[in-house]
């Protein structure tokens, strides 16, 4: 099991005090920027003092970051954190490598990534098809479990 979860990047520095402007790849923000939760950043970990959404990103001091020197050096590093143990949740990395079996009990193959997209992630099988995860229902073990409209997923279909 991963203890830890790449959760975003730091963009760049902001202003004399220190502060980052990281783009979190997660959905859990309120937990990540919360004022004492732990992020990971290159061979250090970091204690959240302040943080507030700035543009499409977050502002966010660390303590121990105390001036913009300090902070440009973070600049471009992956941020980790802990796993959150949440049962209903579905992690992209415990998604790769799971069979995907439809409402009927056919199987369509491996996930080999999740893509990101606006409307809805996309699970992307080893054959290249795409399935929306607002389709998704449960996973057991290693099985994610879709309930899709008909026609969907029909490898017959070559596109056009």
């Amino acid at each position: 099991m991963i203890d830890r979860l790449e959760v975003g990047r730091v963009s760049r520095s902001h202003g004399l005090r220190g502060d980052l402007v990281i783009n979190f790849t997660t959905d859990r923000t309120a937990e990540r920027t919360a004022v004492g939760a732990r992020l990971e950043i290159g061979d250090r970990e970091y204690a959240v003092v302040r943080a507030k959404p700035y543009q499409q990103h977050w502002l966010v001091a660390l303590e121990g970051i105390d001036g913009r020197d300090a902070a440009d050096l973070l600049r471009g590093k992956t941020v980790y954190a802990e796993r959150i143990d949440d049962a209903d949740a579905l992690f992209v990395h415990e998604l790769i490598g799971c069979s995907v079996v439809d409402q009927h009990g056919t199987d369509h193959g491996t996930v080999a990534s999740v893509l990101a997209n606006p409307a809805s992630d996309l699970l992307e099988l080893l054959d290249g098809r795409l399935i929306p995860m607002v389709f998704v229902v449960g996973r057991v073990e290693r099985v994610i479990s879709v309930d899709v409209p008909a026609g969907l997923l029909d490898a017959d279909d070559e596109p056009a």
